[in-house]
């Protein structure tokens, strides 16, 4: 498991935006990575919609947020039109992220156990460190529990 106040592991993945989206080039913001299971999916819509609802109140902190699952683009591209999602997805298809950051685990399901993404979120500042984790969220109110803890961060 990764650190809080760790540098966070860099993050080179293809962006719904057309590039190449590379956690090094995002210094000088605070950044929201959320790891999620599967595009469309019923907790990974509520979750992914929450944030896009808040989008206007992260970025008046200097924050952007970006999603992260192993989709490919074309499934992130579907998923952010039908739901007007107002940042970025990332695709991480060969899971290389997933495993920096460790929330490529063993998750259980029915009696059965499975590799999968475990939902996470991670806060990091200005300077590439870890400033909070999630692990294992629950996707109610999450949003809002993020958007407040960088309020108080922001404002000590």
């Amino acid at each position: 498991m990764l650190k809080e106040k760790a540098k966070a592991p860099n993050i080179k993945l293809s962006s719904t935006n057309n590039s190449k989206f590379n956690l090094k080039n995002s210094s000088g913001n605070f950044i929201i990575i959320y790891f999620y299971p599967k595009d469309d999916t019923p907790g990974c819509t509520l979750e992914t919609n929450d944030f896009n609802k808040l989008i206007p109140h992260f970025r008046k902190l200097n924050c952007k947020v970006y999603g992260i699952s192993k989709d490919s683009l074309d499934s992130h591209n579907k998923f952010k039109k039908k739901y007007n999602i107002k940042f970025d997805l990332l695709s991480d298809q060969d899971k290389k992220v997933l495993k920096k950051y460790k929330v490529w685990r063993k998750k259980r399901f029915m009696g059965r156990e499975f590799m999968g993404v475990i939902r996470s979120t991670f806060l990091i500042d200005k300077k590439g460190r870890i400033l909070k984790i999630w692990d294992n969220v629950k996707v109610k109110d999450h949003a809002k529990e993020v958007l407040k803890t960088l309020k108080t961060i922001t404002t000590n």
